[in-house]
């Protein structure tokens, strides 16, 4: 019991994924707050596209 024990607290298989789990997150908190329509590349994008669509002619 004890040898499977320590068997289990040496084993780094799961660490792995773990680590990559935790770097995806990461970046997709990153993604979301560069890409708010508040902040960032987001504001950037949304202020080009409304200058964009403000010299489009209107169809409707």
């Amino acid at each position: 019991m004890l040898r499977s024990i320590t068997r289990f607290l040496r084993d780094e298989e799961g660490a792995t994924a773990i680590e990559y789990g935790i770097i995806a997150g990461l970046m997709a908190i990153v993604l979301v707050a560069a890409f708010s329509k508040t902040t960032g590349i987001g504001l950037a994008l949304t202020n080009m596209f409304t200058a964009i669509a403000g010299k489009l002619p209107s169809t409707l």
